[in-house]
């Protein structure tokens, strides 16, 4: 199979290498930071006995308070079975509870517990000196550039 590809299309292959100008490198330079950041707090996370996962569960409802399983599904991206089983998890651990939803037999909101306060709390102890040593290779002020402008690129005005 052969297709004709102009060759100044060949030139510009998305890497996610400094310098490519490929339509993708923005968005392959969003993931591989993403890894990073997340492997890192990962390993604050560990001493807690809990994953992202859990935690992106936590964050929702300490800012939102009690919220229903498919609510949670949209805020973290992830999928039914996969809250299903995250939320099971922070029951277990005594760390979020679901509670029946008045006037929807069928609806459980999940709540967070004082105990997943506090670890929520711990967390971001633990996670200070590693987010710090996440931007270390920044110049003065450029830590707040980059979270304002990725603030700006995660949500743009008027969604």
């Amino acid at each position: 199979m052969t297709t004709d590809v102009p060759p100044e299309t060949t030139a510009s292959r998305a890497t996610d290498r400094p310098g490519d100008a490929s339509p993708f490198a923005l968005g392959l330079l969003l993931r591989r930071a993403h890894w990073h950041a997340a492997t890192v707090m990962a390993e604050a996370l560990r001493p807690l006995g809990i994953e992202l996962r859990h935690f992106a569960v936590l964050i929702v409802l300490v800012d939102r308070g009690p919220t229903v399983q498919r609510d949670l599904v949209t805020a973290t991206g992830s999928d039914k079975a996969g809250i299903m089983r995250v939320v099971d998890d922070l029951e277990r651990k005594g760390l979020a509870v679901r509670k029946a939803v008045p006037g929807d037999r069928r609806v459980r909101a999940v709540e967070i517990t004082p105990q997943g306060i506090e670890l929520f709390d711990a967390a971001h102890v633990a996670a200070m000196p590693l987010a710090e040593h996440l931007v270390a290779g920044l110049g003065p002020g450029e830590a707040e550039q980059l979270t304002d402008l990725l603030t700006r690129f995660a949500h743009p005005p008027g969604r």
